[in-house]
């Protein structure tokens, strides 16, 4: 017991202090740990390419911090008010990722889910920022492994893996490769303890924890569908009230988007093809041929 409390306390104690976060990528995601991160004294630059993402991103923080406040401190218009402009104020954009990762600590990439982007991306990075800034992926089904092959520092590689929205899911993976060292792991664990997120580990594994039991999960309730075991309604309802899921498998596949899951499967089984589970259900491959994503297209399994 002692002996685990030690080792335990080591790892911690060998954490660095992040002050500077470069988030690449002004998407939903970029903008939520952008806002996450700046709620908790994190001085933060966010980067996109494009000018008109990144003026949308910090107008969608503005908003999303004006609920918070006011959930926070109700009538004191005063202390909301401070609130929303130092965390603001701890924002800053750019379009040049280079000239912004020589002055930080910790990176975090959350651009387009397609490796040779990222390939780009990281290689680029790597040319430019001092070795001892942190880059972590923000993917959810890519292998940080892969993605970090392209750089020259291994050691200080690991995936971050929010989930959507940002400022209201509190679980942060944390992704360890075979090669990162302790302190980047214990730095990488100590900033999601810091951001107030519950923080797991879990190796490189495809789909790491959550979506590797999730989409599986989802795409056998589409494969039960196309058997005819029973609607789509019964399956959800019956994972609902059966595992107490508060949304059934083939409702959170229309939530995700039916694309999505496509996305992640087909991947998948393209790099595993004698993994089972990884199969692509053609009932799913026919409802976004056919432009039936779920939620964002208004029918997917269901009509929204």
């Amino acid at each position: 017991m002692f002996a685990t409390r030690g080792i335990a306390s080591t790892a911690m104690s060998c954490a660095r202090s992040i002050s500077h976060v470069t988030i690449i990528g002004g998407g939903l995601m970029g903008s939520g740990i952008t806002q996450v991160a700046a709620q908790t004294g994190h001085r933060v630059t966010l980067v996109d390419l494009d000018q008109n993402i990144l003026d949308q991103s910090t107008a969608r923080i503005s908003k999303s911090l004006a609920r918070v406040a006011k959930k926070k401190f109700g009538d004191d218009a005063e202390g909301a008010k401070s609130f929303v402009e130092s965390t603001m104020g701890a924002i800053s954009t750019a379009t040049d990722a280079c000239s912004v990762v020589k002055d930080t600590d910790l990176v975090i990439e959350a651009i387009v889910e397609n490796m040779s982007v990222k390939h780009r991306l990281f290689k680029e990075l790597d040319s430019v920022a001092p070795q001892d800034v942190i880059f972590t992926s923000n993917t959810s089904s890519l292998s940080i492994s892969e993605i970090a092959e392209v750089t020259s520092r291994k050691d200080k590689f690991g995936g971050l893996h929010f989930f959507n929205p940002v400022p209201v899911m509190k679980l942060l993976e944390v992704v360890k490769t075979d090669n990162i060292s302790a302190e980047t792991l214990s730095t990488l664990m100590s900033f999601g303890k810091k951001l107030g997120k519950v923080t797991i580990q879990c190796t490189d594994t495809p789909g790491f924890i959550v979506n590797r039991l999730l989409v599986p999960n989802m795409a056998e309730a589409v494969k039960m569908l196309e058997r005819g075991v029973a609607s789509a309604e019964d399956i959800d309802t019956a994972m609902k009230l059966g595992a107490g899921h508060p949304m059934g498998p083939l409702q959170l596949a229309d939530y995700v988007g039916l694309d999505t899951c496509l996305f992640i499967l087909e991947g998948w089984s393209q790099k595993y093809p004698d993994v089972e589970i990884f199969q692509v259900p053609e009932l799913l491959r026919t409802l976004v041929a056919e432009g039936k994503l779920g939620n964002k297209s208004g029918e997917g399994f269901y009509k929204h």
